[in-house]
């Protein structure tokens, strides 16, 4: 069977840069490289025909990339709106307000958790640790992290989205990377 999906020629690339990285015979090792390069190039998403596609070109098992690509939670294998909103659900986040950040999501718009707009413009999902604890709550939109979130700062960055416009990444408090909050450079 004949896959539909196929890098393009950048991304073939891209993918032939990220299959260098590894020694002589340990190709397979770029498998996840390989399926990020494909998730950006196929909307967001990964289908089976991208999974098949990448096996292939690896010249592995398709199950071998079928079991990485089921496994992590950042590969999304149905698909997503224009903007995937994904919540940390941990305790830090949890503590300082990402059920609220959740909550906003619902109200704004009108979805649950695992669940994709009509007009497929977001999904939002919840996730396990992004790693930005000292700045919790963080979500993280597409490949972007936004953080030292609250409800005002949020719903702002929705509006701002559902508007087309920019949105501010990282800190919203102007935090520089994990300093504690309100350090002041001397």
């Amino acid at each position: 069977m004949t896959s539909k999906f196929e890098f393009t020629k950048d991304n073939n690339k891209l993918a032939q840069e990220e299959i260098a990285k590894y020694p002589e015979g340990r190709h397979k090792s770029a498998v996840m490289g390989l399926l990020h390069i494909a998730q950006d190039q196929n909307g967001g998403w990964i289908s089976s025909d991208c999974l098949d596609y990448i096996a292939r070109y690896l010249e592995i098992a398709p199950i071998r990339v079928y079991e990485v690509a089921t496994f992590y939670s950042m590969y999304n294998l149905k698909p997503v709106g224009k903007y995937h909103l994904q919540v940390c659900g941990t305790t830090p986040c949890m503590l300082r307000g990402a059920k609220k950040i959740i909550e906003i999501c619902r109200h704004e718009l009108g979805i649950e958790v695992g669940e994709t707009d009509k007009e497929r413009m977001f999904t939002l999902s919840e996730v396990e640790c992004l790693g930005g604890c000292a700045n919790a709550p963080v979500v993280q939109i597409n490949n972007d992290y936004v953080e030292d979130l609250d409800q005002k700062n949020f719903k702002k960055i929705l509006d701002d989205l559902k508007s087309g416009k920019l949105i501010k990444i990282g800190s919203q408090i102007g935090r520089r990377a994990s300093e504690p909050k309100g350090y002041k450079v001397k």
